[in-house]
């Protein structure tokens, strides 16, 4: 008999064992979307760590608490990171340190967040300004986008400089069983999940959500980008698993209905094409489509990743050959329908 899942996240500082050898805690953010979930698993002796939350003085405290109550007892012995974001890798620098530990990740992922944590001279702010400038954003916009920088470097602290590389297909044993790594991409360069058939758990982090869509965005460092491709291929290959997985996200509750979740995401990315497509009857910029597509109010933040969003759906589409792409006289992109 399948038990019954929580309907309530543990509090802060707290754990709640969601299944043998696995707790799951949850940390806050500073944004709309306002949680990200953590998980540690038993590991012998000491605890497997699977993200870290936010780089932040909050986090850190929380951390804190948690290792003199509930993981009390057991040092952290690993850590693993599902991809570089700062709310999964923002504190992996910190927990190595403290607890002379290697980070585990893709390749893909830490060079990412290495990278991004490192970048903020004339040229990165001179390629994002231009990115946001082809997409057709307001001359307000982009000297906002100049003067604020890297927004990811304030978020995380110095990622390790060296790491453990996790590799697709690669099982790892912890607390005496197997979990395959599943590397995908589209949220991110190369996340990776964690699958354990034994216990019929997949620790998701971003590349499944029970109720939102995670971010599937072009951004300035690779404008030509087709990462909606390799989404909806991950999202095929996770709904292969077993009907009745218990799947561990990063955010909001857990849940068992992946291929039902699966199917739900790939039919809104294809409504989400639809009305892409149906946006360029006549030539028009990245953010007129924006507009149809998002019409609640976006912060800068929300802004910038609704450009991205809005980014993979018309890349998706010239890679189709369904729209076409050409720039007006000051270099701003227009779409059309073929």
């Amino acid at each position: 008999m399948t038990e019954a899942l929580p309907t309530q996240p543990p509090a802060p500082a707290c754990v709640q064992e969601i299944a043998d050898g696995v707790l799951w805690l949850r940390m806050p953010l500073p944004f709309a979307l306002d949680h990200v979930n953590l998980y540690v698993l038993r590991d012998g002796e000491g605890w497997t760590l699977v993200d870290t939350g936010l780089g932040d003085a909050v986090t850190r405290e929380l951390w804190d608490r948690l290792f003199a109550g509930p993981l009390a007892g057991r040092p952290v012995t690993r850590l693993i990171c599902t991809h570089f974001h700062p709310d999964h890798m923002g504190l992996a620098g910190w927990l190595c340190d403290r607890f002379d530990i290697p980070l585990s990740m893709t390749f893909g992922e830490w060079i990412t967040g290495r990278k991004n944590w490192l970048d903020d001279g004339p040229d990165y702010r001179q390629c994002d300004v231009a990115h946001y400038r082809r997409a057709g954003h307001a001359p307000e916009f982009l000297a906002q986008l100049a003067e604020t920088g890297n927004t990811y470097r304030p978020r995380i602290g110095q990622p390790p400089a060296a790491f453990v590389r996790l590799h697709d297909g690669e099982r790892l044993t912890i607390g005496g069983r197997a979990w395959e790594v599943l590397a995908c991409s589209g949220h991110s360069p190369e996340h990776a999940c964690l699958y354990c058939a034994e216990a019929g758990i997949l620790i998701a982090g971003d590349q499944i959500l029970p109720r939102i869509s995670p971010i599937v965005g072009v951004w300035a460092q690779e404008p030509e980008a087709r990462p909606l491709a390799r989404f909806l291929a991950a999202l095929d290959r996770l709904a292969g698993l077993p009907a009745d997985t218990l799947v561990l996200p990063a955010h909001h509750l857990p849940f068992r209905s992946l291929r039902e979740r699966c199917a739900e995401l790939a039919a809104h990315h294809a409504e989400r094409l639809n009305k892409t497509r149906e946006a360029c009857r006549e030539p028009v910029t990245a953010m007129e489509v924006l507009r149809i597509l998002f019409r609640r109010p976006l912060d800068a933040h929300q802004m910038q990743f609704a450009t991205g969003e809005t980014l993979a759906h018309l890349n998706h589409l010239l890679s189709l050959g369904t729209v076409r792409r050409t720039a007006d006289a000051t270099g701003v992109w227009l779409y059309q329908a073929c």
